[in-house]
């Protein structure tokens, strides 16, 4: 999910390179950082290092996917000073859809790291994650998760294969502009729960959030979305693939598919920012 700028303070800070030579002093205090490294910034110094020879569309290799997630996997609130008291996770009385609390922890060109706080019944839309690999990491509370990846249908002007027109609650909607898509995940999950991992062409590329009760996730991106560089979010409304009268020949069973349709504008997401009072991530 793409956070807009000014939101957030978000500061772009490419990789620093350390010195070739350092002293044994240096050294020595280098060694007993290590010691006392943070959760968090274990993290950032194993997606800094995973992520360094990434883009869009590369995923990482099996083992570094692997060493990304043992460290999600060991992630608790605690390790990110976040609470269930905090006001983030408090449902107001109101009309309007609870409000989505996002917590900027670090950003660059290769990846990015924040947190989602939701407040009960609060939904984070139907949405895509082009040319990324994604980690989500339930910290606390109970999530609904649907996620998608796309079908593919063989290519063909016969109407077998793209109709012009299919019938959806007695009224006629184009199908152009929508696409089929193959269920991935349809559940509820309660921390503690192993990491979430998609990818750019499987394991759910687009995925929607619903809290079942007051809970936060942790997401980490790779690489992070960028409109000058066509990774634009793209949020989605769907609808079950029995909705709409097509041909069978489509040769798909109507269960596990849908219709996913591109939204335009979001009246009933709002995302607030709010600091990050954890521990600090230090660039070395």
């Amino acid at each position: 999910m793409k956070i807009e700028a000014g939101l957030v303070d978000r500061k772009r800070q490419g990789n620093c390179q350390l010195p070739k030579e350092m002293s044994r002093s240096s050294k020595k205090n280098r060694r007993g950082q290590k010691k006392s490294m943070t959760v968090v910034q274990k993290l950032f110094e194993t997606c800094k290092d995973v992520f360094s020879t990434s883009g869009a569309g590369i995923v990482p290799s099996p083992g570094d996917v692997e060493r990304i997630r043992l460290v999600l996997d060991s992630l608790k609130p605690i390790h990110v000073g976040l609470r269930q008291e905090m006001p983030y996770f408090r449902t107001e009385e109101s009309d309007k859809a609870p409000p989505v609390t996002y917590m900027h922890l670090y950003e660059c060109d290769k990846f990015s790291i924040g947190i989602f706080c939701l407040p009960p019944s609060a939904v984070i839309p139907l949405h895509n994650h082009p040319g990324m690999t994604v980690f989500s990491k339930l910290l606390f509370g109970s999530m609904h998760i649907k996620s998608y990846d796309w079908a593919d249908i063989p290519c063909s002007s016969d109407k077998t294969h793209n109709p012009s027109h299919c019938t959806f609650e007695n009224f006629e909607v184009q199908v152009a502009g929508m696409r089929l898509a193959k269920v991935k995940t349809d559940a509820v999950f309660t921390a503690p729960c192993n990491t979430s991992i998609l990818y750019p062409a499987e394991g759910g590329n687009m995925h929607r959030f619903t809290a079942k009760t007051s809970c936060a996730v942790l997401d980490v991106l790779g690489p992070p979305y960028s409109d000058p560089e066509g990774r634009h979010c793209t949020y989605y409304r769907d609808f079950p693939y029995a909705s709409f009268s097509v041909d069978k020949e489509l040769g798909y069973e109507g269960e596990g598919f849908a219709w996913l349709e591109e939204k335009e504008k979001l009246e009933d997401l709002s995302v607030l920012g709010a600091p990050y009072m954890g521990p600090k991530i230090v660039e070395n």
